[in-house]
């Protein structure tokens, strides 16, 4: 396994990127989006899982238009300022040249998943419905149903268009998302025109994949969602 950190082109600046290849033939791309606190050291990690699992796996930060950097878990007040200049229309910009790295290394998008986790979680969601990739997967991805803190439109009204697999992985306790809209997104996903599903982890918090999150970590639902995870990819990445 080998990691780098390159740096890439966009129309608004040069982003800095994680990427981690794995030993042997990779057997397909993940293109992985940070939490709201950065490209940081579980990102990083989770990055590393990716490849360990087989996968040639790439975080771009999404953070560069205010300069990049991260946030310390619990200092809600240092994330704001990294999301200076981030829309939706950039978050695509900046996926687009994730994705164009990866096809010049020989993955077509069939064979490129996209995951994303808590901001990021959101931001697979919105990659699935405008790109047709082979998977998408958004743990406690809020805003999705309802606008959550951050500055972003609801995203409900495009599951009649998404065009990539999408699988949304949430915790009843998640004190930013309600059940009540993790089972309005399930019955929607019934209008999509390509495989999408919703699991719920009774018990488990926002944040419940981070082990760097000891009050939020579940162990056991981590371990359930990673597995839900690699299997997603495996039956949707050709």
């Amino acid at each position: 396994m080998t990691e780098s950190t390159l740096t890439l082109a966009t129309p608004d600046g040069p982003m800095e990127c994680f990427e981690v290849t794995p030993d042997g033939d990779a057997r397909g791309a993940v293109v992985v989006i940070q939490e709201a606190f950065g490209v940081n050291e579980h990102m990083q990690d989770v990055t590393r899982r990716f490849a360990t699992a087989g996968y040639h796996a790439i975080a771009p930060a999404l953070f560069h238009r205010a300069g990049g950097g991260t946030a310390d878990y619990g200092d809600f007040g240092a994330v704001i300022p990294l999301f200076e200049g981030v829309s939706d229309d950039g978050m695509l910009i900046d996926v687009d040249a994730a994705l164009a790295r990866l096809h010049d290394i020989g993955f077509d998008d069939r064979r490129i998943a996209i995951v994303g986790f808590c901001f990021g979680g959101r931001v697979s969601f919105l990659v699935s419905a405008r790109r047709a990739l082979g998977a998408g997967v958004g743990f406690y991805g809020g805003g999705i149903v309802s606008a959550g803190v951050l500055p972003f439109p609801a995203l409900i009204d495009e599951v009649p268009t998404l065009q990539t697999p999408w699988l949304g992985l949430f915790g009843d306790e998640d004190a930013s998302i309600s059940v009540e809209d993790v089972e309005t997104l399930r019955g929607r996903l019934g209008e999509a025109p390509v495989a999408a599903e919703v699991v719920r982890y009774a018990g488990a918090k926002h944040g419940f994949h981070c082990d760097r999150r000891p009050d939020d970590f579940a162990a056991e639902a981590a371990a359930d969602a990673w597995a839900c995870t690699l299997t997603w990819l495996d039956a949707h990445l050709t």
